[in-house]
């Protein structure tokens, strides 16, 4: 009678999607000009097998007021960038990052208590 402690065998390793430093760099310029205008007050960075999310909060207890989403899967159709608003709606979609963070440019998206 032999044991075998062998380890089970372990599923393919999926890289995790993470933000480069200058997509990083574009999305806390962002930030930073937005918690200077008084909208933002706290942010949360997420990385994971399918997307990578950065969320922006007006209260650090809140839902997130806006997602921005890097999922690379679908970069050959709709884009891998989307802002998504706080009820889960797509409020912009494209392939560069930029043309997507200009959907915060327009003066029609102003939080309001």
């Amino acid at each position: 009678m032999s044991l075998d402690f062998s380890p089970p065998p372990s599923p393919p390793h999926t890289p995790l999607v993470l933000f480069d430093r200058p997509e990083l760099d574009r999305l806390l310029r962002l930030y930073g000009r937005m918690v200077a205008a008084g909208d933002w007050k706290d942010y949360a960075i997420n990385g994971g097998d399918e997307a990578a999310t950065f969320c922006v909060f007006r209260r650090a207890g809140d839902a997130p007021l806006y997602r921005v989403e890097k999922r690379p899967e679908l970069a050959r159709r709709q884009g891998a960038w989307a802002v998504l608003g706080q009820n889960g709606l797509i409020l912009r979609r494209g392939h560069e990052l930029e043309q997507v963070l200009k959907v915060f440019d327009t003066r029609k998206f102003r939080v309001v208590e």
